[in-house]
């Protein structure tokens, strides 16, 4: 476990090494930083000064926005709100994307905590505030501490009360759920918090609701919330995958797909093809997709963005849930078709190694308990292109491997 470490504890360090040892500042700063970091200290969030230097004097403005902020009120005049309005989006531009270290200094010094309070106490009429002050929390957190210090500030509750109440606004939807996906990363204790506040119901409400079809963060949302990855709390996503199929998720899911082929919105429509593979994987929600026609609007929208492979990929990967160790629906794929979009997207993107992959692996699924289908393919010529996949790209090699297995050659190893 990583020793803590204080800001002030830092700068004493830097300062002993300057005037005890007679270290130059530069080289006493880079003296402590490898000392504390050989004694496995945290340094995530400390700022890396030499005390008393001119330039070190100067606020961090990360620091410096932290104290504006927290010195505030959520503001009852217009020039209040703006002002606060422009102070949390300087700082969600000096924390998002590359800014990680701005987020670890922000979250260190009582960021998250500031912004849980802050987007608490504003009126629900504050939209502009309340959505730039979800969208700047969403990018302090990215770490088990600052998830942490999200749950213990209320934040799952208070982010749960401030969705609820903005079903029509758009950018607050948006700002809240990318701060849902963001705490709920990693720590199972925050997306069972969530799940216990009905979170899965709440995604579902407005997933239906057709004028919210670009809040992205709700899909990122549900993403996470579906993924297990920490081991502290036995994993829920069974649990999150009954409840939101129950809810009538896959329901959702299936109209979201169709509408995003419609409106040509990849992100949404491999976004969608993503969930559906995670909720599959129970046989009662196989039977639910296909019984939904969902087989049909795959293909659909594999044929409405033909010239995409990052979507065919996704097409793919989900039928390969759906067929897997299930001859029935390996039946049903093929004389839909699906043999065929395999052997198409092969011939279409030869080059691309993780289409190539995703179709040998379908391959494999499609025949492997139905001997009639490996005829079909065969007859079709899927033998050669699954070879030349197998020659030309290293990362295929397993998967062309054993699809030519499957599909009943000898050879197949050749």
């Amino acid at each position: 476990m990583a020793i803590a470490i204080s800001q002030e504890a830092f700068d004493d360090m830097v300062r002993e090494n300057m005037e005890d040892l007679g270290m130059d500042p530069d080289e006493a700063l880079a003296d402590a930083v490898d000392a504390l970091t050989l004694q496995g200290a945290n340094l995530s969030g400390i700022i890396r000064r030499v005390p008393g230097d001119a330039a070190a004097e100067e606020v961090n403005p990360v620091m410096r926005l932290l104290d504006e902020l927290k010195a505030s009120s959520s503001g009852r005049s217009g020039e209040d709100l703006d002002r606060l309005v422009s102070l949390l989006d300087e700082l969600l531009e000096l924390c998002s994307g590359e800014g990680a270290e701005n987020a670890a200094v922000a979250a260190r010094n009582g960021g998250v905590e500031a912004l849980v309070s802050l987007c608490a106490s504003a009126g629900v009429t504050q939209e502009g505030l309340l959505a730039s002050g979800l969208k700047a929390l969403s990018s302090l957190i990215r770490d088990v501490g600052s998830t942490e210090k999200f749950r213990q500030s209320q934040g799952p509750k208070i982010v749960m009360d401030i969705l609820k109440g903005a079903l029509e606004n758009s950018d607050i939807l948006d700002g809240g759920f990318s701060v849902v996906a963001m705490a709920s990363a990693g720590n199972e204790v925050v997306k069972d918090a969530f799940m216990d506040l009905k979170v899965d119901e709440l995604i579902l409400e407005v997933m239906r609701n057709k004028s919210n079809s670009k809040v992205q963060s709700v899909y990122d949302a549900i993403r996470v919330l579906l993924t297990p990855d920490d081991n502290r709390v036995v994993a829920s996503q069974e649990e999150i995958c009954r409840s939101i199929s129950e809810n009538g998720g896959i329901d959702v899911l299936l109209k979201c797909i169709d509408e995003a082929g419609v409106q040509k919105n990849k992100v949404i429509a491999k976004s969608c093809c993503s969930l559906l593979s995670k909720l599959a994987g129970s046989d009662a929600n196989k039977a639910n997709i296909i019984q939904q026609d969902g087989f049909d609007k795959f293909l659909k929208l594999a044929s409405r963005f033909s010239e995409d492979p990052s979507v065919i990929q996704e097409v793919m990967s989900i039928v390969q849930v759906l067929t897997l160790r299930s001859p029935e629906h390996a039946a049903r794929a093929v004389a839909l078709g699906y043999g065929n979009l395999a052997i198409q997207t092969m011939q279409k993107f030869p080059s691309s190694a993780l289409t190539q992959k995703q179709a040998c692996l379908m391959i494999r699924n499609l025949v492997v308990r139905n001997p009639e289908n490996r005829t079909i393919l065969l007859n079709e010529g899927v033998e050669k292109l699954i070879r030349k996949a197998k020659a030309i790209h290293g990362s295929c090699k397993a998967a062309a491997t054993d699809a030519l297995r499957d599909l009943g050659l000898d050879n197949y190893n050749a």
